[in-house]
C-alpha cells in the first residue's frame, strides 16, 4: 500500500491578499496531487457553517471526493475538519471525534481500504492551549484504541504546537512515529512547523515536506505538508 497523504490549513479559501479563492486551493491540492488530504478551516464560520470548497466543484472538476459525514447539508466536514481521498478509495465508515474544548475545534475518523487493505486516517485542528491540546490527542488516541480491529492509522492537521518533541506531542507513545515536513506557518516566511503528520508502526516515509509554491504561498496563510508513505 503506496499513498501520498497531505495536510492543509485553508484558511477559509482566504489567501495573503485577503481574497478567498475557492478555485485557487484547488489548484494547490491538484500541485499536491496527494491521494488523502486532511483539509482544516474548510467551512464558513458561520450561518450554516458551508463548505468554502463547493461540493459540486470537486465533484465535477477534482480527482477528489469529500468523505461525507452528514452533520451539516452544506458542509464537507466537521467543524471546519474534512477530507479528500482519491476516486477509487473505499470509504467504510467516517465519523466525527469528539473533543474536550471551550471554542470549535474538532476531528474526524474515517475508515478506508485501498486494494482491499483497510486504514484509518484522522484529520484534526487542535487547540491553542497546551494543556488542552494534551486532552484532545488523549481523546483521539482512545478513540482510535476503541476500533475492535486494528489496522494502519495516519493522523494529520493543524497541531498549533510549535514544538516537535515537548508539550503535547508526548501523548504519542512507541506505537506512533511523528514525522517532521518542516516549517508551514505563516506561508509567506514560515518560522513555526505547526502543521503535522503521525503515522502508526508499520508505515515507511519515503519522503515528507512542506509544499511551497509561489501558488501556495498566497493561497492560505498555512503551507500544506505531506508525506509518501508504504505500509508494508
Amino acid at each position: 500500500m503506496q499513498l501520498t497523504f497531505a495536510s492543509y490549513n485553508i484558511h477559509k479559501a482566504v489567501g495573503i491578499d485577503r481574497k478567498r479563492d475557492p478555485d485557487r486551493i484547488i489548484s494547490v491540492l491538484r500541485e499536491i496531487n496527494a491521494d488523502v488530504i486532511a483539509l482544516q478551516e474548510a467551512d464558513m464560520r458561520f450561518g450554516t457553517r458551508a463548505s468554502v470548497l463547493p461540493r459540486q466543484v470537486l465533484d465535477d472538476h477534482s480527482p477528489w471526493k469529500a468523505v461525507h459525514l452528514g452533520m451539516r447539508p452544506d458542509s464537507i466536514g466537521w467543524h471546519g475538519n474534512a477530507l479528500l481521498v482519491r476516486r477509487g478509495i473505499e470509504v467504510i465508515s467516517a465519523r466525527p471525534v469528539p473533543l474536550p474544548t471551550l471554542e470549535p475545534r474538532g476531528a474526524i475518523c474515517a475508515e478506508l481500504a485501498v486494494a482491499g487493505k483497510r486504514l484509518r486516517v484522522v484529520g484534526m485542528h487542535l487547540d491553542l492551549s497546551g494543556l488542552r491540546r494534551r486532552h484532545q490527542l488523549r481523546a483521539i488516541l482512545g478513540h482510535i484504541d476503541s476500533y475492535p480491529e486494528p489496522c494502519p492509522a495516519v493522523m494529520m492537521g493543524d497541531f498549533n504546537q510549535w514544538s516537535q518533541a515537548r508539550g503535547a506531542m508526548r501523548e504519542f507513545g512507541e506505537s506512533w512515529l511523528v514525522l517532521e515536513p518542516g516549517r508551514s506557518f505563516p506561508a509567506r516566511q514560515p518560522v513555526a512547523p505547526l502543521d503535522r503528520i503521525v503515522v502508526s508502526k508499520g508505515w515507511h516515509c519515503q519522503h515528507t515536506g512542506v509544499h511551497h509554491s509561489l501558488l501556495a504561498s498566497r493561497a492560505s496563510d498555512h503551507l500544506p505538508v505531506f508525506a509518501r508513505l508504504i505500509h508494508i
